[in-house]
């Protein structure tokens, strides 16, 4: 990353969005510690220049450097493979289910992330008929909240269309094998929904 191109003043990272430890993560503040006014939230001890008090995770620091190591040295192999594992998925479900719809924009998008609409599918119906999958209506950072995706509809896409929305994720670790069944999963399921909601 390069903050200067990027021209921003805070930047926040998570190590486990890179895989490496949860618990842990940076905070990259322009121009040091004491040249924005950010006040700290836990008060004691002094540490991280009195913005966050308390002992330091070392091993979580460690495992946090040891993970940006190894995504820079991977950093031009691994988004290619995973793009083309997603690819793959969205190819082999757009052949089984033609009404799919993708969101965002093809050139623009994270290599592992894949969002899609199943028109006339709950979202939340078709999660629980795939329980072998980690597949979610959004992100971490809302799961449980009732409302649909607020990225989704902030893109304009109506709320019933966001209800029939799944994200998924495809990482360092996948195999194609995995691709393959969880694009056979999902159609499964998708057809066995549709086939219910025709019966009622």
């Amino acid at each position: 990353m390069d903050v200067e191109t990027w021209d921003v003043d805070l930047l926040s990272i998570s190590a486990h969005k890179l895989y490496g430890p949860k618990g842990v993560g940076a905070l990259y503040m322009r121009g040091g510690s004491y040249a924005l006014p950010i006040k700290p939230l836990l008060f004691g001890g002094g540490q991280e220049y009195d913005l966050r008090s308390g002992t330091l995770n070392v091993p979580g620091i460690v495992g946090f450097g040891k993970a940006c190591q190894l995504c820079t040295e991977y950093l031009s192999e691994e988004p290619v493979h995973i793009a083309a594992l997603r690819d793959q998925l969205e190819e082999q479900l757009f052949c089984s289910l033609p009404s799919l719809e993708r969101n965002g924009a093809i050139g623009h998008r994270l290599p592992g992330n894949s969002s899609l609409t199943f028109p006339g599918i709950d979202a939340e119906a078709l999660i629980v008929n795939v329980p072998e999958l980690a597949i979610s209506t959004g992100s971490a950072c809302t799961s449980g909240a009732l409302e649909p995706s607020h990225v989704l509809t902030a893109l304009g896409m109506s709320r019933s269309a966001a209800y029939s929305t799944v994200r998924i994720g495809v990482g360092r670790f996948t195999r194609d094998d995995e691709i393959n069944r969880a694009g056979n999963l999902i159609t499964d399921a998708v057809l066995r929904l549709r086939e219910a909601s025709e019966q009622v």
